[in-house]
């Protein structure tokens, strides 16, 4: 059978990016909920899952590998098959006495194989689509990775929820649905095999050598640390999320501790109704509003709304853990409005390292900006966990929104031109 160079994107967009979102919220999300119900501490959980945030930060290093060895549909199916792997395995060691070092091994396998599979899948969307398709796909896209988030951190942790309760084995019922994800990966692996197209750019470089990566490589970074005010923008991707990176660690756990731990005691399903579906769609809907609101005024008349929105709903939190309420409304309520606020105020994130990547490497720039972003979330997730344990989940909260002060500090002094991100019209 001759191989297909083109075939309609919707066959194999909508797949690529459900495969591609979903192992990134199983690692950092699915699995602080697992680990929560399978009784390991707060301390190692947000020690622990936050180092996997490390393939992301790192990417950078390895992508021109991806992109001089082999072709992208190449890396895209064996990075399918690995993640398939380490779900089965993960699913296998649950049972195990020492499960949480073999179960994090997985885990890392997992993180390492969905990062490189981001660098496969956009490079290949990009090879496999001319501008016009790119430009109107993107919506399609991003709308099948939130569906990703919604699964994961909503169907799945549901399904997780109704197996413990219909079962009464914790462990069995993640055993089962991380079986049901590896299922679905390997599906994925099949489907992919026959549908993605073979573009004819997506191919192997020869005209680039071992030595001429690394000095391109070396090139790119150099640029990089060259921009002006590379220390302060360098701060602000760091501090921007600082209270919202150490929240995100123990929000799930919050919500799953027992009242006289000083949580909501709420079932794992309700979390993933919670959390994982509400919180997801608040987090799209306030994404979307940030988007059109920056592309009419520009990301300058916006910039300090949004700092407010991802910051100030925080403090729902420290009404939660005052009042531990039972009142489930209310409780998605809450968190509604912190995800709202997180989706609205993350677009001006996203905007302005796009903004700072501008230039002819800009799309090296903007991995690496990308890096700095993930440091940024895993350094203060590590040590968040300590600290809720040893001051308790009111004062956490507080101190949560005590972080949120450097990000306002910051963005006092970023450069930022005030025309970026307004639509240019003809005169």
């Amino acid at each position: 059978m001759p191989k297909k160079e083109f075939r309609n994107p919707w066959y194999w967009i909508p797949s690529l990016y459900l495969a591609e979102g979903l192992p990134y919220v199983v690692v950092m999300t699915v699995s602080v909920i697992m680990y929560k119900r399978l009784n390991i501490s707060n301390t190692e959980i947000a020690l622990y899952t936050s180092w996997l945030y490390l393939p992301w930060v790192i990417k950078p290093l390895w992508s021109p590998i991806v992109d001089l060895l082999k072709t992208k549909r190449f890396w895209i199916l064996l990075m399918q098959f690995c993640i398939g792997v380490s779900l089965a395995g993960v699913a296998l060691t649950i049972p195990a006495d020492d499960f949480f070092k073999y179960t994090l091994a997985f885990f890392w396998l997992m993180a390492f194989s969905s990062a490189t599979n981001d660098i496969a899948s956009d490079g290949f969307y990009m090879l496999a689509l001319n501008d016009h398709q790119q430009a109107w796909f993107v919506g399609v896209r991003n709308t099948f990775y939130r569906i990703a988030f919604i699964s994961g951190q909503g169907l799945f942790v549901i399904f997780a929820g109704r197996l413990e309760e219909s079962t009464g084995d914790i462990s069995y019922a993640w055993l089962i649905t991380f079986i049901v994800l590896a299922a679905l990966f390997i599906i994925f692996l099949i489907y992919h095999i026959f549908i993605l197209p073979h573009p004819v750019v997506d191919s192997k470089r020869p005209d680039i050598n071992l030595k001429s990566l690394l000095s391109n490589f070396l090139n790119t970074f150099t640029e990089f640390f060259k921009k002006k005010q590379i220390v302060l923008i360098i701060a602000f991707i760091l501090f921007y999320r600082f209270g919202e990176a150490q929240l995100v660690k123990l929000a799930s756990p919050f919500l799953l501790d027992p009242i006289d731990a000083g949580g909501l005691a709420l079932s794992t399903s309700q979390v993933g109704f919670a959390y994982g579906t509400v919180g997801v769609i608040a987090l799209t809907v306030g994404g979307l509003l940030g988007g059109f609101a920056a592309a009419k005024q520009g990301l300058k008349f916006w910039l300090w709304w949004m700092v407010i929105a991802i910051n100030i709903p925080d403090v729902v939190y420290i009404f939660l853990a005052i009042t531990q309420t039972s009142n489930f409304l209310l409780v998605n309520v809450c968190i509604a409005i912190e995800q709202f606020g997180y989706g609205f105020g993350f677009t001006a994130f996203l905007l302005y390292l796009i903004y700072i990547s501008e230039g002819d490497l800009k799309t090296s720039h903007y991995a690496i900006a990308t890096g700095f972003m993930a440091l940024g979330m895993m350094l203060p997730g590590m040590f968040s966990g300590w600290l809720q344990e040893s001051i308790g989940y009111k004062y956490f909260f507080i101190w949560v929104m005590i972080s949120t002060i450097p990000a306002f500090l910051i963005t006092k002094f970023i450069p930022l031109d005030a025309k970026f991100g307004i639509k240019k019209t003809d005169e």
